[in-house]
């Protein structure tokens, strides 16, 4: 597993305690690999998920940081989605 899908695991998972999130995202990272987010948590699987969220390293570490907002990722085409984009905007407000 790469270094930047352990960081993003350990920040992911931070994120989410507390958080009330219902159904299954994955984040491909262009070249690294997938996360998966669900109730339990968040792991390093290229799982199916009900939505599939896809961006570049940058893109994704710019977002996890707060640097970047999803949405405007999405709307300027650095973040792919793909599945349910109402779970998509749930996840938009967890990572914020």
């Amino acid at each position: 597993m790469s270094d930047v899908i352990s960081k993003a695991v350990e920040e992911l998972n931070a994120k989410l305690e507390g958080a009330s999130f219902g159904g299954s995202a994955k984040f491909d990272i262009t070249g690294e690999g997938c996360i998966v987010m669900d109730g339990s948590g968040a792991r390093a699987s290229d799982e199916d998920a009900d939505v599939t969220l896809t961006a570049d390293v940058e893109t994704f570490q710019a977002i996890l940081s707060g640097d970047m907002n999803p949405t405007a990722a999405f709307m300027g085409g650095k973040l792919a989605v793909d599945g349910d984009m109402g779970l998509a905007m749930q996840l938009s407000s967890v990572l914020g």
